[in-house]
């Protein structure tokens, strides 16, 4: 099945207005000049946000798609990615769109050029540069008949939606949760967010989804996993049949709170998403091991003496005697989140554990160590993906299919 990217040509297919009933895994769909652009966080939480890496984090589609039904054999979908561009730091590829066919990978394709955000690191800084054309994904040669099609938006790469063109009629597939299929809402990290995973339906819980029988929402936010008040109240508003909140990595490496903070602020973003889910299968996940932050507190900082092999890797900058101080650790972390949820699982029968080290732990770095320190490899996705589709959603009553 091909894949093009032609950002210019013409082709005589009937366009679809892009409606919302189109895009699943979204909480948010914004309108702009251009088009939809699908947002993780609802208007009213953004409006909360003051830190660009979140505000660029939630507007990443990770585990957002359109899914529709058809008889078509050709599919188009003009979209405006915005590049990241990182100053001092070897270029990133395109994003990658997967596009499924009754549940199957079926094709690849990218689409170049589009805005450009410019970050530097070193400075904290983000410049968004609105001065692309959109271009044009286009798959050709899908079987014939009716089929679901869906096509998953690079999980890392923003981008607006702006025409769907068909050489068949398309319908909106059922909404989530009308399917008959359970809805995971999963938060977390950028590692659940999907750093490093090869593209979007292998992001470790876009695996574990499709392993596990269930429908995703991807709340995972890269660097924004910090236990926001306005997080957790989307979570508490989302509709979802069970949640798993997977916290620890970016506190640490944030250098955010002490034990002092972190104790009520866990309990505090507990309460809150239990305010709209009590009875709602819950997991806490604690971090899957990260040897530099094991024992080391915050705050992370980027090695930019590895960019001149073209590899940035991550260090820890705190001092390991200062967890006396309250400063937190990933060991340190795992034993008050198991403490905090043995504590209220007494009085919740539906609040459940799961140490992140039996997704990710030492055996696994002896054999797929992070590449930069930090974030697991593609193959490492798929490893958490498929452990967590057992452990996690099987836990959580999924009706787990391996």
């Amino acid at each position: 099945m091909n894949s093009t990217n032609t950002p210019n040509s013409v082709h005589t297919l009937t366009t679809t207005p892009l409606t919302d009933d189109l895009v699943h895994g979204a909480i948010d769909i914004e309108r702009t000049a251009r088009g939809l652009l699908p947002h993780r966080l609802p208007a009213w939480a953004r409006a909360q946000n003051t830190d660009g890496q979140l505000a660029m984090a939630e507007s990443q589609p990770s585990g957002v798609r359109l899914a529709f039904r058809t008889t078509a054999t050709v599919v188009e979908l003009d979209t405006v990615p915005t590049k990241r561009v990182y100053v001092g730091v070897p270029s990133r590829p395109d994003g990658l769109y997967d596009l499924l066919v009754d549940g199957r990978l079926a094709g690849q394709g990218s689409v170049a050029g589009g805005d450009i955000l410019t970050i530097d690191m070193s400075a904290g800084t983000y410049e968004h540069e609105e001065a692309g054309q959109p271009g044009t994904l286009r798959f050709d040669g899908l079987p014939e008949g009716t089929k679901t099609v869906e096509i998953w938006l690079p999980h890392n790469e923003t981008t607006e939606l702006v025409a769907l063109r068909t050489d068949a009629p398309v319908e909106p597939t059922a909404p989530l949760g009308a399917s008959g299929r359970k809805v995971w809402l999963h938060h977390g990290s950028s590692i659940s967010h999907g750093s490093d995973a090869a593209s979007p339906t292998t992001t470790w819980p876009a695996l574990a989804a499709s392993l596990g029988g269930v429908d995703l929402i991807n709340l995972g936010f890269g660097g924004g996993a910090l236990l926001d008040p306005f997080t957790a109240r989307t979570l508490r508003d989302t509709p979802a049949d069970m949640i798993s909140v997977k916290m620890g990595i970016n506190l640490a490496n944030a250098d955010l709170m002490r034990m002092r903070a972190f104790t009520p602020a866990v309990h505090g973003f507990l309460d809150t998403i239990r305010e709209g889910h009590p009875a709602t299968p819950l997991l806490v996940v604690s971090p899957i091991l990260c040897p530099i932050h094991e024992k080391t507190p915050g705050p992370g900082a980027p090695d930019f003496s590895t960019l001149a092999s073209g590899q940035l890797r991550f260090m820890a900058m705190g001092d390991p005697a200062e967890r006396a101080q309250g400063k937190l650790t990933l060991e340190s972390i795992r034993e008050e989140l198991a403490r905090i949820v043995a504590q209220r699982a007494a009085d919740d029968p539906h609040l459940h554990y799961l140490d992140g080290r039996e997704l990710y732990g030492e055996a696994d770095h002896e054999e797929l160590p992070l590449p930069d320190a930090l974030h697991p490899d593609a193959t490492a996705h798929r490893r958490i993906g498929e452990r967590f589709a057992d452990l996690g959603i099987g836990a959580l009553g999924g009706p787990v299919s391996i």
